[in-house]
């Protein structure tokens, strides 16, 4: 019975140092004091970034995807994404020992009048990753498993960015 009531003590507790904390679930990324409901993504709808952007906003609950722009309250442009393999030091032999992934995204998000809600704005992500020749396919898929990864990084940066939008008339309040 004493330890029935200890456990029921410390689940209060530790639920009430949650809520006091500001902690809130994944779910809840954009948040409800967007400026826009609706949002059309211009990005072709081969790109593996597209298409884990739409699921992570689908997921969300908090924005309707629309199928074209003139349906949409806010429109989502990917001017840039660039993936680049860089030499970042060799051996004794002259031959490649390590490399730097980066992975850049340019976007803006303007809406349905064309006015920017977010200017032109470059994501950058980098990452080391050693080599040997003699383990190719090994590396080949740890390259893959990198660029997914940063992948993963960049659509919660996007999002992040998307939330961080205030209403026109709240910016120019302040």
């Amino acid at each position: 019975m004493q330890k029935n009531r200890r456990l029921l003590c410390i689940a209060l507790t530790s639920t009430v140092m949650l809520s006091a904390c500001g902690f809130k679930l994944r779910g809840t990324i954009l948040g409800n004091d967007l400026p826009f409901k609706s949002m059309y993504i211009a990005v072709p709808e081969t790109s593996t970034l597209g298409s884990e952007l739409r699921r992570y906003i689908r997921g969300s609950g908090e924005l309707e995807i629309k199928q074209s722009p003139e349906e949409a309250e806010a429109i989502l442009d990917l001017t840039n994404e660039l993936r680049e393999k860089v030499i970042l030091s060799l051996n004794s032999q002259g031959r490649v020992r390590e490399y730097v992934l980066y992975y850049r995204v340019t976007i803006r998000v303007r809406d349905n009048k064309n006015v920017e809600l977010l200017p032109p704005t470059q994501i950058s992500l980098k990452r080391d990753i050693s080599y040997n020749e003699n383990q190719v396919l090994a590396k080949e898929a740890e390259e893959a498993m990198l660029y997914r990864d940063m992948q993963s990084d960049l659509v919660q940066q996007i999002l992040r960015r998307i939330a961080a939008i205030k209403p026109a008339d709240q910016a120019t309040a302040k």
